[in-house]
């Protein structure tokens, strides 16, 4: 029974025990055979482990015959053995860390954000995570990629479909906080939006209360990849074509999408409920309130329509919601 167990538990275990008893083992027969040079069982198990490790202190020494053919015996048997597990250690951690960067090896942790698809988007994405919050863990999901595109602490990459099961809950992905779906845009649009929505329904389908961002690159596809599951869909397309539209009627060039990403690095859009203390007030009241706590009111949504700066008396009535603009770093 117990050979079974031993064959059966993992080799660094396996190895870690076997030195332990031959350690025991020589340095308990040392203090038996010589009593007056080894006065403890302790002392015995000292000079066991520093001579099997080729330490060698020499501060407790056998004297005997019969001592030193122990002393033989444990440097041929307890040294090798000791050898053998320091290199199959090493070995066993430089094997993991080849398999890690490959991405074949599944995350443990929790709470984690899971990234799925590398693109520059994904880089830039990562970039700004580990400036604004370097001890967030980051999951990557990638079919593409052969290996690790970073090599920081903090962050895990898996190698795999992000569609099967299987690469998800290597993920870990019922034990994570969010999931971000980009789009693949070196694919044809409706082919890169109908796997960004596979995607969607697979998550959903592992952990049915996760929030989802997908990306989407054709409106149409909205609706489909709300009903897999998106929490938020992020038309990046829309975005860029509004952004040329506003260039293209300019009376003078800026440069707005730099001033907006300059922005974005530093402050985020927050949407909240109208707090009942500030229902009846003007929107310069409540923005004057605002201002006091270093955020800029820009508007309200009132009944599903966004209303960007509105005229400063309008009262502000119960459901009504603030957009908001605050510091990003807390």
């Amino acid at each position: 029974m117990f050979l079974r167990w031993y064959f059966q538990i993992p080799i660094y275990l396996r190895l870690l025990l076997t030195v332990i008893f031959f350690m025991f083992l020589f340095g308990s027969v040392m203090h038996l055979v010589e009593p007056d040079n080894f006065p403890s069982l302790f002392d015995g198990l000292w000079w066991a482990f520093v001579t099997g490790s080729t330490v060698g202190y020499g501060d407790f020494v056998p004297l005997s015959i019969a001592g030193k053919l122990i002393g033989i015996l444990m440097i041929l048997a307890g040294g090798g053995i000791v050898t053998y597990y320091m290199v199959t250690v090493a070995s066993g951690a430089v094997e993991r860390e080849k398999e890690m960067d490959k991405g074949n090896v599944a995350y443990k942790g929790s709470d984690h954000i899971v990234l799925i698809g590398w693109n520059e988007r994904s880089r830039q994405l990562l970039n700004m995570i580990n400036d604004y919050k370097p001890t967030e863990e980051i999951v990557l999901i990638d079919n593409s990629l052969k290996k690790s595109p970073k090599h920081y602490y903090h962050f895990h990459f898996i190698q795999g479909d992000s569609s099967l099961d299987d690469t998800l809950k290597k993920a870990n992905i019922p034990q994570a906080r969010q999931v971000m779906i980009t789009s693949d845009q070196s694919r044809p649009e409706k082919q890169a939006d109908q796997l960004a929505i596979l995607s969607t329904v697979a998550v959903r389908g592992v952990n049915p209360d996760i929030p989802i961002v997908t990306e989407i690159l054709t409106k149409n596809q909205i609706p489909n990849a709300e009903r897999a599951g998106a929490n938020t869909v992020i038309r990046s397309n829309d975005f860029m074509s509004t952004l040329f539209f506003h260039e293209v009627y300019r009376s003078y060039p800026v440069k707005p999408f730099d001033i907006m990403l300059e922005q974005l690095a530093s402050q985020q859009y927050n949407q909240h409920d109208l707090p009942e203390e500030q229902v009846g007030k003007t929107f310069l009241e409540c923005s004057n309130d605002y201002v006091k706590k270093d955020e800029l009111l820009l508007g309200i949504i009132r009944k599903g329509d966004v209303l960007i700066n509105p005229p400063f008396q309008m009262n502000l009535e119960k459901g009504d919601q603030l957009i908001v603009l605050s510091s990003l770093r807390e």
